[in-house]
């Protein structure tokens, strides 16, 4: 059977209704509320055209449909088109960013989260930036005492790690800022895959005579930019979910509960290799995840993605209108990392 435009209007038709409600749709409601211009008994033809096609479902006891995974795809490949977001929700999209005054990123993620979660009334997840990522804003050497310095790697995130070096001598401050101008001079703007043979063996060279301090530093710089699994995850709405009565359901409530408290389900969920992803009910592939549908999104730095931010709700939820507030979130997010972390390189 070929989907042809009156069998997409009908779909089209079901998942509005049912995004809205919560309530399996029968034909007499399709036909009174939404000007088709096909009686009641044309729709409920269509409707079991589109049940045998696999785009909706019968519920047991109901004798309305409801959209499929299967349905829902369609709808989200082909037949939604992005809602624009009103302009208040911009402005306060904008302004709730700006005002906070965030210099760390992982800060400015918690709190997007914060306002995607308030304006989506839905589960929001994100995963701070892998450290790796990130390049080196400036390395600083501080005296401790006389056989102790302390070097601190500042990189363009915002993020600050310390290591603690032990010296066979002591260093002058005359020394230190020598020795500082040296490391940034060979390491500023760096990131941890630029650091190669060929770095290491020139600053080496430059550290001649401080060798114990270079065989200390390599190794903390290593440590401190390839931590790319402690990325951590932070979660906003956790219980708005529960807003949705089809989480009424005791089992659907337990498996949504049972996934939000697996963190490596979640760090799984939001690696993806696009720009926006949605995965709609089973192609989550996560039994706990089987009645939702997850949408994720990158946030960058100069064009390179450096985490994901996410949305989980039912397999109902109005897509059009959370894409259209994921994109307005993480383009603030991505001009406020610019601004921030790039400009001043």
């Amino acid at each position: 059977m070929d989907m042809d435009l009156r069998k997409i209007k009908i779909l089209q038709a079901i998942i509005s209704d049912y995004i809205s409600t919560a309530e399996p749709v029968g034909s007499r409601t399709i036909a009174k509320k939404y000007d088709l211009g096909i009686s009641s008994a044309t729709i409920r033809n269509e409707m079991s055209d589109l049940e045998d096609m696999g785009y909706l479902e019968q519920p047991h006891s109901s004798a309305g449909r409801k959209p499929s995974d299967k349905g829902y795809r369609l709808y989200v490949d082909k037949i939604m088109e992005v809602s624009t977001l009103s302009y208040e929700d911009q402005v306060f999209i904008k302004n709730q960013l700006l005002d906070s005054a965030l210099v760390e990123v992982d800060k400015l993620i918690k709190q997007s989260l914060s306002i995607l979660s308030d304006l989506t009334k839905l589960t929001c997840i994100a995963k701070g930036p892998s450290v790796s990522k990130w390049s080196i804003k400036s390395i600083q050497l501080m005296s401790v005492n006389k056989n102790e310095v302390l070097l601190i790697i500042i990189t363009n995130s915002g993020i600050i790690k310390h290591n603690l070096i032990r010296l066979s001598k002591g260093l002058e401050n005359e020394k230190i800022i020598k020795l500082n101008n040296i490391l940034n001079a060979r390491l500023k703007n760096l990131s941890i895959e630029q650091i190669n043979l060929k770095v290491i063996n020139l600053l080496r060279n430059d550290l001649r005579g401080y060798e114990d301090l270079f065989d200390e530093i390599i190794p903390s710089l290593y440590e401190s930019l390839t931590e790319e699994d402690s990325s951590e995850v932070y979660m906003e709405g956790t219980s708005n979910i529960f807003n949705y009565p089809e989480y009424n359901d005791i089992k659907k409530a337990k498996d949504f509960l049972s996934l939000l408290d697996d963190k490596d389900k979640i760090g799984e969920i939001l690696k993806n290799d696009e720009n926006v992803t949605i995965k709609i009910g089973n192609e989550n592939g996560l039994d706990s995840a089987k009645n939702c549908s997850i949408i994720t999104a990158h946030y960058s730095i100069g064009g390179k993605p450096l985490g994901s931010i996410g949305v989980i709700g039912p397999t109902r939820m109005p897509y059009s209108k959370i894409l259209s507030i994921m994109s307005k979130v993480v383009s603030e997010i991505d001009e406020n990392i610019g601004r921030n972390y790039l400009d001043d390189r």
